[in-house]
């Protein structure tokens, strides 16, 4: 790749971590975003009592949302001019986690025009899986450079 090309994806991949970071949702969660490469992305967050079901583990929901925010961002490293949205989701539980530091790995699988699949994976502090998932992503209406997370440098 040459190093304007290079340039301007590390430009787009910043650009969507800022993205991430400004989505209102993600003020309730412990959590940052690092786009990888092409195809990749990696979230890192803190599981904590707050996120827990009546048995003591983190309620399916963190799985979800994590499993699909890095298989999401993966995907939309592809796509420079819109927001991808999220069409179908299945998720494999593998096993229950508690306090502590889980990582999201997620990777484009196929498709570059206006479908993309994607999958992530969820690893412990220990590093056992823990959660897996594969997206069907597609593209919106809603033009990235029109979202302020998106085009601000902050």
């Amino acid at each position: 790749m040459s190093t304007v090309a290079s340039s301007g994806a590390e430009r787009h991949f910043r650009a969507l971590e800022r993205l991430y970071a400004s989505a209102p949702v993600n003020d309730l969660f412990d959590s940052k975003l690092t786009i990888t490469g092409d195809g990749t992305a990696r979230l890192s967050f803190e599981v904590t009592e707050a996120s827990y079901h009546a048995a003591g583990a983190a309620h399916g929901t963190i799985y979800f949302k994590m499993l699909d925010d890095a298989a999401f961002y993966a995907a939309n490293t592809f796509v420079t001019d819109r927001f991808l949205l999220t069409t179908s989701f299945n998720l494999h539980f593998t096993k229950p986690v508690r306090a502590g530091q889980v990582v999201a790995e997620g990777r484009w699988v196929s498709g570059r025009k206006r479908v993309f699949v994607a999958e992530s994976r969820l690893v412990d502090a220990e590093g056992d899986e823990i959660g897996r998932g594969t997206g069907t992503f597609m593209r919106s209406r809603i033009a990235l450079s029109g979202l302020a997370g998106y085009t601000s440098d902050s």
